[in-house]
């Protein structure tokens, strides 16, 4: 068995195409959707996310600006300008991209987020809807990635056994409850580095999300046959003295999966897709 391939690109590029239209409307009705982006410091890997994700905003038609803070500015700095953008009316919607250097609290920026212009979806406002089961507002972008890529293998994902493994905030737990929620109907099990035997909890699942930024964690001979499975990280290595792009998941469970995402070219050009989409879904919900 070969794993058909779960195309992040092409599924971000036909949400993208969606997308345009829906930023004309709101276009011609209040000016471009606006979505801010904050960098702090010079993470090199941060500015390649948020030029893709600025490039985006460019093809679909949203407004896109960007501020640079150097890495020995004041938490307070930042503070300051998130209050500034959260009473601009011209702006829909406020992402502040991770990591942040040492002395800053994500959690607290993420709290300081205007929840209706919280695209990222991070906020407990927004987190809190989901367990509500409240799916019309902003979801986490990389937890909703990972149904969407789901639901387009055409699989029946109702009371299959799906494994999350990670339990971030910003992926595993929410990935998890997503997978729960009525429609989906996956049985949910999310392991984490106190589980034990993980190699039978994969064996024994026919869904797997890997999201613990670990290359190669999940072994090929983990993943039982036909199973499908979406993998989150995205790590590099090196091989050969060149840098490497992997994921959390060996790739020779390719050929025992029978849906499997490419790293690169899976879940991250469909988390930007779904960043898109909460930004028009922001705009949408201003007047």
């Amino acid at each position: 068995m070969t794993a058909q391939l779960i195309d992040g690109k092409a599924l971000g590029a036909a949400i993208e195409r969606g997308l345009k239209a829906d930023a004309e409307e709101i276009g011609g009705r209040r000016g471009a959707p606006h979505l801010v982006v904050i960098i702090v410091g010079d993470d090199a890997a941060s500015h390649v996310y948020v030029r893709n994700k600025q490039r985006a905003c460019e093809r679909i038609g949203i407004k896109s600006t960007r501020y640079d803070l150097p890495r020995s500015c004041d938490p307070e700095d930042l503070m300051e300008l998130i209050e500034r953008l959260n009473e601009d009316e011209e702006v829909d919607g406020i992402l502040v991209q991770s990591p942040l250097p040492p002395g800053f609290d994500e959690v607290m920026v993420t709290e300081a987020i205007d929840p209706r212009k919280d695209v990222d979806g991070f906020h407990p406002v927004n987190l809190g809807r989901i367990v509500t089961g409240k799916l019309d507002g902003l979801l986490p972008c990389t937890p909703s990635a990972v149904i969407r890529m789901l639901e387009s293998t055409g699989e029946a994902l109702s009371g299959k056994r799906a494994l999350v493994v990670g339990r971030s905030r910003i992926v595993g737990m929410p990935a998890a409850l997503l997978l729960a929620q009525r429609g989906v109907d996956a049985t949910v099990t999310i392991s984490h580095s106190k589980s034990q035997d993980l190699r039978r909890l994969c064996l024994e699942s026919d869904i797997i999300v890997a999201a613990v930024g670990r290359p190669g964690m999940i072994e090929a001979d983990w993943v039982a046959p036909g199973a499908i499975v979406i993998d989150v990280g995205i790590n590099r290595i090196s091989v050969d003295g060149a840098g490497k792009l992997v994921g959390d998941v060996e790739e020779g469970a390719f050929e025992r999966a029978s849906w499997m995402t490419p790293v690169p070219g899976g879940v991250g050009p469909m988390t930007i897709a779904m960043l898109m989409s909460n930004t028009i879904r922001a705009a949408s919900m201003r007047p």
